[in-house]
């Protein structure tokens, strides 16, 4: 075998990693996230106008080969993938693992979703079992957790999340969501359930 260049690996290995839909990836490796194809002006329904903090709106658009893309996304790691709503959406979320600054690290949960009733936020009911040494036996208990929930996401109560450690968020949200099933069968809220 012959030793290759560098810049002709590289330019085998990009086009390996172009996506169906034409978008080029921003990493190289494994931890890839697609950029956006062209600008969309985010969603405005607050009072105060809504931007993404690492991008100026009102740059001047140049025919250079180096073009910053129009939306920030970043890459959350721990094998999750980014959604395509975060990478193509227009929604300004500032606790976004995704296009926020908000980093995931320490427990990574799953359960279900009981209420999607706050703005933003959904509680996740987790059922475990303890057990009793006096009589040898398990008793079923449950925890509610306050999870943040990014636009990217469509949750429905009954639906089952995977949710993430992150930074205080709220005086009781301390998670965030980071993956997304949907429901399939229709359960009750307060059934007994181990993911």
């Amino acid at each position: 075998l012959q030793p290759q260049p560098l810049e002709e690996i590289l330019t085998i290995y990009a086009t390996f990693t172009e996506t169906q839909d034409g978008g080029r990836s921003a990493a190289i490796g494994f931890n890839m996230v697609r950029i956006a194809k062209e600008y969309k002006e985010c969603d405005q329904h607050e009072k105060a106008y809504q931007s993404q903090n690492a991008i100026f709106v009102a740059r001047k658009r140049t025919n250079a080969r180096k073009v910053k893309p129009m939306r920030w996304v970043k890459n959350v790691g721990l094998g999750i993938k980014t959604p395509d709503a975060a990478i193509e959406g227009n929604y300004v979320d500032k606790k976004c693992p995704f296009t926020g600054d908000v980093s995931i690290r320490g427990k990574i949960l799953k359960g279900l979703v009981i209420s999607t009733k706050m703005k933003r936020t959904v509680v996740v009911r987790r059922d475990y079992l303890h057990y009793i040494k006096k009589y040898r036996r398990f008793e079923k208990r449950h925890k509610n957790i306050h999870a943040h929930c990014t636009p990217a996401f469509g949750v429905k109560e009954g639906d089952i999340v995977t949710i993430g450690q992150c930074r205080p968020l709220a005086k009781t949200v301390k998670f965030n969501v980071v993956a997304h099933e949907p429901q399939r069968a229709k359960t009750g809220k307060k059934t007994f359930r181990m993911f």
